[in-house]
């Protein structure tokens, strides 16, 4: 399953007994992140954001979680329980009630790692140039610095640095086979002699 559509699964009234901490939540997400992403890397997965907010008086701790083949609602379930024990081992930290909220991405997320990039190979992409007018292309290659995009028939090399904002367009339909082979063959051209990537 991919992670075109956005799963979620909440475990909520998650009690703890402490008293309340009076960290602010940018400093508690900041943390909870590498314990989190520890247990989201331990199920397997890759831990696309974290973001801790005040709900009452509990706190709303919400977990996006994405891997290469997408994320399914049996993973999520999977996932929700290992960040919910880690964050019962640590529970010092949140010193008080939470809601624990994991999610995948919906296609609403901005790309802004080459991993995204990766992982919306052949989709629609609507990019907001930091200089001149958007436009739309199909997605090929994503290496470390840039990415392969299908314009208008053309192909073009797109450096990560270059874009400020890149979403992925809906489509309704399969993508034109003629458009895949370009991609694929100039995928094989680039991947040839190049070093592994680094997955970011």
């Amino acid at each position: 399953m991919t992670g075109a559509n956005k799963i979620s699964l909440s475990l909520t009234d998650r009690q703890h007994t402490k008293q309340e901490s009076a960290k602010v939540p940018g400093e508690l997400a900041a943390r909870l992140e590498p314990i989190v992403a520890e247990a989201v890397s331990g199920a397997g997965f890759d831990l696309d954001a974290l973001d801790v907010q005040q709900a009452g008086r509990r706190k709303l701790v919400k977990v996006v979680v994405d891997s290469d083949d997408g994320v399914g609602l049996d993973e999520v379930a999977d996932v929700s329980r290992a960040v919910s024990a880690a964050l019962d081992e640590n529970e010092q930290l949140i010193a008080g009630a939470y809601t624990l909220e994991v999610t995948s991405p919906g296609v609403d997320r901005p790309l802004t790692r080459p991993r995204h990039w990766r992982r919306s190979r052949f989709r629609l992409v609507r990019i907001t140039p930091r200089e001149g007018a958007e436009y739309v292309g199909r997605v090929g290659h994503a290496g470390e610095d840039s990415v392969r995009v299908l314009v208008a028939g053309a192909i073009r090399d797109v450096p990560y640095a270059d874009v400020a904002k890149a979403v992925i367009e809906i489509e309704f339909r399969q993508p034109p086979t003629e458009e895949l082979k370009l991609l694929d063959q100039d995928a094989s051209e680039h991947n040839a002699g190049e070093p592994e990537e680094d997955p970011k």
